[in-house]
């Protein structure tokens, strides 16, 4: 028999993704079968999956934390904001359209059964399955062919969780808010609540536990301090990203308008020897950085007008004049080109502009998109690497020749003549240790050795143990309902 129990969030970026990811590694410590199930998320930073599609990049944390490979049934449908207003719409797995937010609030009612049809699927797996809500229930604005909060959890019977978040202010607020303006059937669904983001000696909010439990009737879940190494797993909200102080190498990444796949940069965060600097618009990079990291777009050409109107392109020049490095991962690497031309209008009106000149090659924007895992190796030091590849557009041109990646025997990447300007479409590829010593030892760094994904397994651990330790998980999984 397969139970279900869904976290649901007071507000956006409440720690709910971190909180699945946390539960689903207690509770396999526990002895059980655990799957986790996203029916709609929002996000530009996705994960490859074992059946060829894509989903969020926190289902693929999740599921790590559970012992699986990544699928497309724990997240079926998938937001990609492409403008302010509009989105690639994903369905397990694959693009199907792209469309305006007023547009996708009237499609919505009709992805419901492609939802429900993945998590029936993934009950064949589970004896728990644990789903994470989208922003708030409280908007019950959207209420209407909701799929991503209480709409699902009516439908499939799944009872849910609030999470409160403190850190923001007015947590009594939140939860006793959500409660009064929700309608009853919704309402009825909820059965526990937590604080989490709590920073000092929780037992001073003892009675405004009291206060939110005696307004709402729901049972109280226990108060989650602030997990200072939340760092150190894979973000998928570009909120999360921050710069990283550490050793006397220098990475600057601007941060661009539609970054995408941004886990690249967690490895060389987790690196003491490194301080990866988050450039935000509107500041200058670093004179004294060591390399440039140019990372994915979900948007290419609107990046790169982005990248521009910060002045960045005229920052990169003087870098490159200097002697820096460059390294351009997907959407970057395409920018480091002469022209990018999108014939179908893939990124908007039919159109080519010109690149920022520093690698010999071109883009051409092309309908299909290249989704799969792959390994290989560094040509240079020949040491394994592996990753993905998740994007749109094949790059020519003569630096392609210095191609300096080998992947299930195929060449991958450009460089130039020196060497100093590097692109390719392998995302994840710093996630291999020694790959990643080599690299960091060229820019000047003495890494020590580091396992990175034994770390952010140790990690996973540490917040199974800092949940045991504040939240009453057995109370929390007794309200699991079969499904």
């Amino acid at each position: 028999m397969t139970k279900a129990l869904m976290i649901q969030g007071a507000g956006s970026n409440v720690g709910k993704s971190i909180l699945v990811a946390g539960l689903a590694r207690a509770a396999v410590k526990r002895g059980l079968r655990v799957a986790p199930f996203k029916p709609q998320n929002m996000s530009n930073n996705a994960a490859v999956t074992t059946d060829g599609g894509e989903i969020g990049r926190a289902q693929a944390l999740q599921a790590r934390a559970c012992g699986l490979r990544p699928h497309t049934d724990m997240n079926p449908v998938l937001l990609k904001p492409e403008s302010e207003v509009g989105a690639q719409v994903v369905v397990h797995g694959k693009r199907l359209t792209t469309m305006k937010a007023r547009d996708y609030g009237k499609m919505k009612a009709q992805l419901l059964p492609r939802v429900l049809e993945s998590f029936e699927r993934l009950k064949t797996t589970a004896d728990l399955i644990l789903v994470e809500g989208a922003g708030s229930p409280a908007e019950v604005n959207l209420r209407a062919g909701d799929i991503a909060n209480m709409g699902f959890a009516v439908a499939a019977g799944v009872p849910v969780v609030l999470i409160g978040d403190i850190d923001r202010g007015g947590v009594i607020a939140q939860l006793v808010g959500t409660h009064a303006v929700l309608p009853d059937e919704d309402r009825a669904m909820i059965k526990a609540f937590a604080i989490n983001k709590f920073r000092g000696d929780t037992s001073l909010f003892a009675e405004g536990m009291d206060i939110i439990a005696a307004k709402t009737g729901w049972a109280p879940c226990g108060i989650i301090p602030w997990f200072a190494d939340a760092w150190r797993l894979p973000a998928e909200d570009v909120m999360d990203i921050a710069s990283r102080p550490g050793g006397a190498i220098k990475i600057a990444v601007p941060k661009l308008n539609r970054i995408a796949n941004f886990d690249d940069l967690d490895p060389l965060s987790a690196t003491p020897e490194v301080t990866v600097q988050i450039i935000e618009p509107g500041r200058p990079l670093p004179g004294d950085a060591d390399l440039v990291l140019i990372p994915g777009s979900k948007s290419t050409i609107a990046d790169l007008s982005h990248f521009r109107a910060q002045g960045w392109d005229i920052d990169l020049q003087a870098h490159v004049r200097r002697g820096g490095r460059v390294l351009g991962i997907c959407g970057g690497y395409q920018m480091l080109g002469h022209k990018i031309h999108d014939p179908d209008g893939i990124e908007g009106p039919v159109h080519s502009v010109d690149g920022l000149a520093l690698l010999d090659v071109e883009t051409v924007m092309t309908p299909h998109k290249q989704l799969t895992e792959v390994s290989g190796q560094h040509l240079t030091s020949m040491t394994p690497i592996a990753g993905y590849e998740i994007h749109i557009g094949k790059t020519t041109g003569p630096d392609t020749q210095r191609a300096w990646i080998a992947l299930d025997q195929r060449r991958e990447g450009a460089a130039s003549a020196d060497g100093r300007i590097q692109g390719c479409y392998l995302h994840g590829l710093f996630s291999a240790d020694e790959f990643r010593t080599r690299y960091l030892r060229d820019l000047g760094a003495a890494p020590a050795p580091q396992d990175y994904d034994a770390s952010v397994d140790r990690t996973l651990d540490a917040l199974a143990a800092h949940l045991e330790t504040h939240m009453d998980i057995d109370a929390l999984l007794a309200q699991a309902a079969a499904v």
